[in-house]
């Protein structure tokens, strides 16, 4: 049984591994600004917001206290904007680089510190294919995406020494809420794009972190895989 983080429980991925992982037998530790419709005894939800620093030092302060490990982090909670840069304001710009990227730089460094004790631990990024691809529209969600990605490599760099290992997962177009008020065409275009031109599977994503997290891939850190045969 694995103590697993994954933040952005609330709804989309989040909410699917959370379940998932459940399932599994392991315990689950989930957060979102508000409240969860997940129902378990192994399930512990926090309200927590990724871009407080305060409030993630709390969540994992509480989760020392009460189970002395996590074995497992997935850096989920993220937002997109989706915007011409000409008519991006800088509180979008704002929002996007707190949530995906200081967010995800709170947690992974809070949970390493636990992890550290143990000498073992696995970490999980997301970022996206619309970085690669350099999609038009996406300048400010790519570029967070970017940051984690080099966050990623130079963690794994860091956190070696720990035994904590850091990857990075860059989902295709999956059909959750980050992405419904994209056009139709857009997405067609950017499906054209990639080898596999077709809208990937929330089980995907999970495929590509079990073997990020499985014990069995103790020689893998610091890299990056994305789906829908981008390169």
């Amino acid at each position: 049984m694995r103590h697993i983080l994954i933040t952005g429980t609330r709804k989309g991925i989040g909410q699917y591994l959370a379940i998932e992982y459940l399932k599994q037998g392991d315990v689950v530790f989930g957060c979102s600004r508000g409240q969860t419709s997940i129902e378990h005894e192994n399930y512990y939800h926090f309200t927590c917001d990724v871009t407080i620093e305060k409030e993630v030092n709390s969540m994992v302060k509480k989760i020392r206290k009460d189970f002395k490990t996590i074995d497992v982090l997935i850096n989920n909670a993220g937002i997109a904007l989706m915007n011409h840069s000409i008519l991006t304001p800088g509180s979008g710009l704002e929002k996007v680089f707190a949530t995906n990227v200081f967010g995800t730089f709170y947690f992974s460094r809070e949970v390493a510190k636990l992890m550290s004790r143990n000498k073992k631990g696995s970490i999980v990024n997301f970022s996206t294919v619309a970085s690669p691809l350099d999609l038009a529209g996406e300048a400010i969600y790519a570029a967070s995406k970017a940051a984690v990605e080099k966050l990623t490599t130079i963690l794994a760099k860091e956190f070696g020494e720990f035994g904590v290992r850091v990857n990075c997962i860059g989902p295709s177009p999956i059909k959750t809420d980050l992405i419904k008020n994209v056009g139709e065409e857009k997405l067609n275009d950017l499906l054209a794009q990639q080898a596999i031109k077709e809208f990937g599977d929330l089980s995907d994503v999970k495929n590509v972190i079990d073997f990020f997290i499985s014990e069995s891939s103790k020689q893998i850190t610091g890299q990056k895989i994305y789906l829908g045969g981008v390169f």
